[in-house]
């Protein structure tokens, strides 16, 4: 059983071991969405909601149902399903709400469903063998860290939309430059706080 605090956890799913930017878990989204602030806003906050939530009942489902009936291996599919129920509510609540954001996001937000950094914070969590407290600090933390990445880089690709970037460069491939800069950058952050 892990022993880590919560809260230690949660810290460092944001920081130190970013799930994005440490593991390059949930790369198509960031790079897709990330053009404008306020669209990398609205997917951040789609992001950390579902994963979050998800996490969590992963775990009440892993622990209460899959492990008492020795049905271990259905673990992908039922995490699986959880997800894409969680991801179907944002989009109808995101749809219903502000449809300015829905039309933003376009394809992407569907997307959530196979975006692996959420299925990945699932497979963490049991792989860790994290309570479920531990579990909900790791799932918000990680969702916490994943919005920050993709903010951070739609600020810096809005900044990047007023300078002389090389032809050879320009799109994606400053955008995953960029993206290991900022992974060179959170990992001077390596060593305060491991939660492997």
């Amino acid at each position: 059983m892990n022993a880590t605090p919560a809260l230690v956890i949660l810290i460092a799913a944001i920081v130190t071991n970013n799930i994005l930017l440490a593991n390059f878990l949930g790369m198509c989204s960031f790079l897709a969405c990330s053009r404008q602030i306020d669209t990398a806003l609205g997917l951040g906050a789609a992001v950390i909601f579902v994963l979050t939530c998800t996490t969590v009942i992963n775990h009440v489902i892993y622990h209460m149902v899959l492990v008492p009936w020795q049905m271990e291996y259905l673990q992908f599919i039922v995490f699986i399903a959880v997800i894409a129920a969680f991801v179907q509510f944002v989009e109808m609540f995101v749809e219903r709400f502000t449809p300015v954001l829905y039309y933003a996001l376009g394809i992407f937000l569907p997307l959530i469903t196979v975006n692996c950094a959420i299925l990945g914070a699932s497979l963490f969590m049991i792989i860790r063998d994290y309570t479920l407290a531990q579990s909900a600090g790791f799932g918000l933390g990680a969702g916490l860290g994943w919005a920050l990445a993709i903010a951070l880089m739609a600020g810096i690709r809005q900044k990047m939309g007023y300078s002389d970037v090389p032809r050879p460069f320009q799109g994606v491939a400053i955008a995953m430059v960029v993206t290991g800069v900022m992974a060179m950058a959170f990992m001077g952050f390596a060593g305060m706080v491991d939660i492997q």
